[in-house]
């Protein structure tokens, strides 16, 4: 069996496209990170960045919202994505609270869903050199391979809520990973996460105590489950070596 060969970043691939068609791109990106500053002023200006940390506040305000509750909760995880500072589990939190564990966890997905693939596309558009003078240090660097190997690697880095969301969907977007692997791998990885999330802002406004503790626990489990299986292959490979 042939072993599939790394691929050159995505940065490498746009520079065979034309000048006009570069800047385009580019244009399109500052435009975009100009938007995504707008916002988070915007958020500041109103006290909705106090808001949405304080999921009970959140809740309500998105109760209060009625029909175009969901809505917000959809645009409001896009953004938590896109803008680094916006926590987004306080958003599913409150979506679970509000709506609970089942649709809230389905417009939780779809939020962080498209907001993943924003921060993907906009990382293609910007190219690395504008994302390293942003995030400097704090962008992963190592993401290249093979389509399965970043595909993988991604959908690890899901199930791991210590791991940035936000970070990887840029950097991925750096990568020649292509868009539906990026999306398939994404939405496989943050499901059981939102349910968490969703489920734990669900069992808080019932008052159900137990449930609550049971919830956490699972939490830690979809984050420990991972390491511990990490933890292992090491081992292994480290006793065959």
């Amino acid at each position: 069996m042939t072993r599939e060969a790394p691929m050159p970043p995505a940065a490498a691939l746009l520079e065979g496209l034309p000048p006009r068609a570069r800047w385009l791109k580019l244009g399109a990106g500052v435009l975009a990170v100009l938007a995504l500053a707008a916002a988070y002023w915007a958020l500041r200006a109103t006290g909705l960045l106090g808001t949405i940390v304080d999921e009970e506040a959140l809740r309500g305000w998105i109760e209060h919202l009625g029909i175009w509750g969901p809505l917000a909760v959809i645009l409001l995880m896009i953004l938590a994505i896109l803008a680094s500072p916006i926590p987004s589990a306080p958003i599913a939190m409150a979506a679970g609270a509000a709506y609970g564990h089942g649709w809230g966890t389905l417009y939780v997905l779809i939020g962080a869903e498209a907001g993943a693939l924003a921060a993907f596309g906009l990382a293609r558009m910007l190219g690395g050199a504008a994302l390293g003078r942003g995030f400097g240090k704090r962008l992963p660097a190592g993401l290249s391979g093979s389509q399965n190997a970043l595909m993988g690697i991604v959908f690890a880095s899901r199930l791991l809520p210590f791991i940035s969301f936000d970070l990887i969907s840029y950097a991925a977007g750096l990568t020649p990973l292509s868009w539906w692997r990026f999306a398939l791998a994404t939405l496989a990885g943050i499901v059981p996460a939102s349910f968490v999330l969703a489920h734990l802002g669900f069992e808080m406004a019932s008052g159900e105590t137990a449930r609550f503790v049971y919830t956490a626990l699972a939490l830690g489990l979809i984050t420990g489950i991972p390491i511990a299986l990490t933890l292992l292959r090491e081992r292994l490979r480290w006793r065959r070596g």
